[in-house]
């Protein structure tokens, strides 16, 4: 056991041994002391105002100036998305800039874009009226001659039918009991022309059969060319229609209708002269205002690539600084007013690297005051630590997902390094698929400099992040499936021939009865002859089922001698008596 407790310290065999300090930091370099120590990472702050609420403390307003540029930097980032503009990957080589000045940029670059957006909704409002009204021109011309004329004669007809005998005075036509008899002007047929969703087409036609008991009749065409919609940018299929009704009531209904469903109506005059007139002139608008929208979508889109190249830059400043003052806000004033005092807790290794960073803060914020920095006694228990690197950090993350170790317990993730990818490849294990893995493993490796850089997508944040984790799955996949002998299932005559052959032609259905061994056992892993042999799922389930009790047994007895190591670490004896001696007992009798 002493040659146990005089082994040198290992980092991920437990936590970091931790210290509990007190800053006290003037108010000149409070902002620049803490930037700094973020980013070490080394120190974890005590919230010493608990007590307030996020509205009650100091640095409030400073909070929300920084909340209020996260919002406007979202904005933007939506902005640019939508345009297809990508932003810079490199924001580190960008120069730096002040928070002032940065919030200042943002409010002005937020004003220009939201004027250029609200300019664009309207030319886009007023281009698309204009190519409606294009459309419905065309095509209302193409069938308004006949189709009134078919209306006249319908009310012609019915006008023969409902006063040629006096028997149906009484009971004249719906049509003249919903207009009623008027002067010669209001009396005669109308017709509302216009434009709607083609969605709503089959609605807005029932609706109006309805309102109007039958009295009217309803062309439609589909229109040539869609609209986008100015909120959305949706492009939208739509319908020309054109009504003809008579009186002055059902087209009251009619209007009424158009506004409920959406339907944008535009006059379209029965001269064909005065018709061909105004698309001419719709036609001139149309191509002015296509030529200003081209050049205001080529100004949004410099401006917006103006802002997409410093935008990460300035994401992770806002980001940094809302940090910064969230610290901030856990210190407390000293009763001078001049001072910031904040208590934590850091690994004993970091105090040099701590106090280099305040002499730093100190230095460059010119302050006449030095930064005290003094190790404290503590009630509480300290916080875990553990130093990881690029290649230990994922499986650290696999076992904190379980659960934190306590303070100085012994850490499982240092066994996980090998246990969790190896469990896999008990599991799993087929060098075909491990060579499959293994490939894309050295991949994200290899690329691990770029794409460290780069903004990932959440399942690709993913694999970069367990990219060594892959690899060892990998290397043990291919280890596991040597030993099945299985190449995406099917085994292969890697090391050689069976050991076992036919002695005559019975046996050639590949069944074991009849085999004999002609040679030495297979050098490694399955040999291939229990491929498609009747005894091959009761052989090859038998030899993984022992293996798995094996690898299970030796993984509880793993953690039994960890509790064990953890016992005696705390010079815990009745741990030691009441738990680890019966334990193993128990898991023996179990079996």
């Amino acid at each position: 056991m002493e040659f146990i407790d005089n082994l040198p310290p290992m980092d991920l065999m437990r936590s970091e041994k931790m210290t509990f300090v007190q800053l006290i930091i003037p108010v000149e370099s409070a902002h620049r002391a803490v930037s700094y120590l973020g980013e070490l990472g080394l120190l974890q702050f005590r919230d010493l105002n608990a007590d307030k609420s996020p509205f009650q403390r100091t640095f409030v307003n400073q909070v929300k100036r920084c909340g209020e540029m996260a919002r406007k930097l979202r904005f933007f980032k939506d902005q640019v998305s939508k345009a297809g503009l990508i932003s810079s990957a490199h924001p580190d080589l960008q120069p730096d800039i002040e928070l002032e000045e940065l919030e200042i940029q943002l409010s002005e670059h937020e004003h220009e874009l939201l004027e250029m957006n609200s300019n664009s909704e309207k030319l886009r409002q007023t281009y698309n009226e204009l190519l409606e009204f294009k459309m419905v021109l065309q095509k209302a011309s193409g069938f308004l001659v006949s189709s009134k004329s078919h209306a006249v004669v319908e009310e012609r007809e019915l006008d023969e039918t409902a006063y040629s005998k006096d028997r149906y005075v009484e009971t004249a036509s719906l049509l003249e009991q919903e207009m009623g008899p008027g002067p010669s002007n209001q009396s005669g047929l109308r017709f509302v022309s216009g434009i709607i969703c083609k969605s709503k087409a089959l609605r807005f036609e029932r609706m109006l059969f309805r309102a109007t008991r039958g009295n009217m009749l309803f062309n439609q065409a589909t229109a040539d060319e869609h609209i986008m919609d100015p909120v959305s940018t949706e492009m939208i299929e739509k319908t020309v229609f054109v009504v003809f009704f008579s009186g002055e009531q059902a087209k009251t209904k009619i209007l009424k209708i158009c506004e409920a469903f959406g339907a944008n109506c535009y006059p379209v005059p029965e001269d064909m002269t005065k018709q061909r007139q105004i698309t001419r002139e719709v036609l001139a608008r149309l191509s002015e205002l296509e030529a200003t929208l081209d050049a205001g979508i080529r100004h949004r889109n410099k401006a917006l690539s103006s802002i997409g190249f410093h935008l990460m830059k300035w994401m992770n400043m806002v980001r940094r600084e809302k940090a910064v003052y969230d610290t901030l806000n856990m210190l407390n004033f000293d009763v001078t007013k001049k001072c910031l005092v904040g208590e934590g807790w850091c690994p004993i290794f970091a105090k040099p690297q701590i106090q280099e960073a305040l002499q730093r803060a100190t230095f460059d914020s010119n302050s006449q005051v030095g930064i005290i920095f003094h190790v404290m006694d503590a009630v509480e228990s300290p916080p875990t630590y553990f130093r990881t690197n690029r290649f230990t950090n994922a499986f650290q993350e696999i076992v904190d997902a379980y659960g934190v170790a306590r303070y100085q317990e012994a850490n499982p993730a240092v066994y996980t390094v090998i246990t969790f990818p190896f469990l896999f490849a008990v599991m799993f294990g087929d060098w075909g698929h491990g060579i499959c893995l293994l490939l894309g493993a050295l991949v994200l490796i290899a690329r691990e400099s770029k794409l460290s850089s780069q903004k990932l997508g959440s399942f690709m944040e993913m694999l970069f992040g367990g990219r060594y984790v892959l690899l060892l799955m990998s290397l043990f996949s291919i280890y596991c499936g040597l030993i099945y002998n299985e190449f995406f299932s099917v085994p292969y005559h890697i090391f050689g021939g069976s050991a076992y052959k036919c002695r005559d032609a019975t046996c050639s259905n590949a069944n074991t009865v009849g085999l004999i061994k002609y040679q030495d056992t297979y050098p490694f892993g399955v040999d291939p002859s229990w491929r498609g042999s009747r005894s091959e799922l009761p052989f090859l389930n038998s030899l993984k089922m022992k293996m798995s009790i094996l690898l299970g047994v030796t993984q509880m007895n793993l953690g039994i001698v960890l509790s064990y190591f953890n016992a005696r670490f705390f010079g815990s004896s009745l741990d030691i008596r009441c738990v680890l001696c019966p334990f193993p007992s128990a898991v023996a009798l179990y079996i």
